[in-house]
């Protein structure tokens, strides 16, 4: 790759590490649909307006149902469900967890009728990454409950969808602007629900500075980067920092926030990261490319 390249992936693969740190402070100071709709409302105000400039959302006619349904799976639903269990798990165990996109992805285009051939390495990546859930799931992974697991796991779900989605429904359109029209659309879906659980005070100086994070740097500038990075490394080298992105997560939270990194944070890892990476091996040379998603993850680094 070039040194631009290599600047747009280093940087990439750290900012989609960052939002399980930022989401876990900023649980601590505003309901949970405040703090989607903060992400959404901050990115979508940021990256709407250079859509429009750019005359990108023309593209988007008659595509109104599957952006609507894009955004469900790849944001409001995901998002509100990440938020919610990591008000009881760690920020590293939820961005470990979320490392398992790729190979729920391999599986559901299994089930949807997808062409990708099953081979013994994908098997096997398909069963460690399986085991390497399990394995956070078993007592006592960073003392999480199975239900906040299970969010999480709603969360990966969501965003392996997403790109099936965005191949086969809306496989061709500017990524921009499908990504700031399905920001906008969450927008409203939220401002209700938000207005609801408005916060009576002023939240804190780090809850207001982890909202900002999310909404400015983990969403619209990350997207903004990452299209760069698109266009100058292609679109299946670009997806390589979905790899690198539980490494970020599960660093910050022990670092920053002092969160235990057990033998089965470890173990979980080596199995997840060797699953995802082997259940997607041969399937990232194919021509079409999933649309990049609004989370974290990508892929998984969307989040």
């Amino acid at each position: 790759m070039s040194r631009r390249g290599w600047v747009l992936f280093l940087a990439m693969s750290l900012i989609w590490g960052v939002p399980y740190l930022l989401i876990k402070v900023a649980d601590t100071g505003v309901a949970i649909p405040v703090l989607v709709f903060a992400r959404v409302a901050i990115g979508a105000a940021l990256l709407l307006p250079i859509a429009v400039r750019r005359g990108l959302l023309g593209a988007l006619r008659g595509h109104w149902r599957w952006l609507c349904v894009f955004a469900c799976v790849e944001i409001i639903v995901p998002w509100l469900a990440l938020s919610q269990a990591e008000r009881h798990l760690s920020s590293s165990l939820s961005g470990l967890l979320i490392a398992t996109v790729p190979v729920i992805g391999l599986g559901l285009n299994r089930l949807s009728g997808g062409v990708e051939r099953m081979t013994p390495g994908r098997w096997v990546g398909l069963l460690a990454g399986v085991a390497g859930v399990g394995l956070l799931a078993g007592p006592g992974a960073l003392h999480g409950d199975g239900w906040s697991i299970a969010l999480v796991m709603v969360t990966a779900v969501g965003y392996a969808t997403g790109p099936l989605v965005a191949n086969r429904k809306l496989a061709g359109l500017p990524g921009l602007a499908v990504t700031a029209v399905c920001l906008t659309i969450a927008t409203a879906v939220y401002a209700p629900f938000a207005a609801l659980w408005w916060p009576g005070t002023v939240p804190s100086a780090a809850v207001l500075g982890s909202l900002a994070g999310l909404g400015v740097l983990c969403t619209a500038v990350a997207f903004i980067l990452f299209f760069g990075l698109i266009a100058e490394v292609g679109p299946a080298r670009a997806t390589v920092i979905t790899y690198l992105n539980p490494a970020v997560a599960v660093t910050l939270g022990v670092v920053v926030l002092g969160e235990p990194l057990t033998p089965q944070i470890v173990g979980s890892f080596v199995l997840i990261l060797a699953g995802s990476v082997l259940a997607t091996r041969q399937g990232r040379e194919s021509g079409q490319t999933p649309l990049p998603a609004a989370g974290p993850v990508r892929d998984a680094a969307r989040r």
